[in-house]
């Protein structure tokens, strides 16, 4: 059985090809980023902390990946970058081995999946990894539960992926993909 951010990972190379455009919302230590500058044609990654943005770009050089704009800003700004993406991916909490008082945030998170589904083309994917056993880790598993729960379900399917009889808050996924079908009006 798959780990959910094995099955985040499958999720989103399963429809990323060589010519799409993608983002990592949540660059930390930079391994989904590394993971979608292989597969991608380019790959806006953020994070609001240096350290992150460091240590991606160490394991980006020593890959030989030059497809990747590391920003040091929130998710919530993609907009200022991108207008249409196949992909986002967001591991939600804080930076492993950094400071975790520095969380990702319920308003900035939702604000960055509003416009990342705006922005999905036709077949495109967003898995969002939920860690949430740390404080305020609840409140934004809610908000993003909530968000998710209320896309329309004529233009979006959302669906989740998570272990059942773990302790320890165990994290999960999130998985939307924009629908072929749909058209407006």
């Amino acid at each position: 059985m798959k780990k959910p951010l094995e099955m985040a990972h499958d999720f989103l190379a399963q429809v990323i090809t060589k010519d799409d455009v993608v983002v990592d919302a949540t660059m930390g230590n930079g391994n989904d980023t590394l993971f979608l500058a292989k597969l991608a044609k380019q790959v806006y990654a953020f994070d609001i902390q240096e350290l992150a943005l460091q240590k991606t770009s160490q394991r980006l050089q020593k890959a030989g990946l030059t497809n990747v704009e590391l920003l040091l800003q929130g998710h919530e700004n993609v907009d200022q970058f991108v207008t249409e993406v196949k992909a986002a991916i967001f591991n939600l909490g804080y930076l492993p081995s950094a400071d975790k008082s520095i969380i990702t945030k319920p308003h900035t998170t939702i604000e960055s999946l509003e416009k990342l589904c705006q922005m999905l083309v036709k077949g495109g994917r967003i898995a969002i990894m939920i860690y949430y056993g740390h404080e305020g880790g609840d409140i934004e598993r809610d908000a993003v539960m909530d968000y998710v729960s209320q896309l329309p379900q004529q233009e979006y399917t959302a669906t989740i992926y998570r272990t059942l009889n773990q302790i320890n808050n165990p994290p999960f996924l999130v998985m939307i993909e924009k629908l072929e079908r749909y058209r407006h009006g």
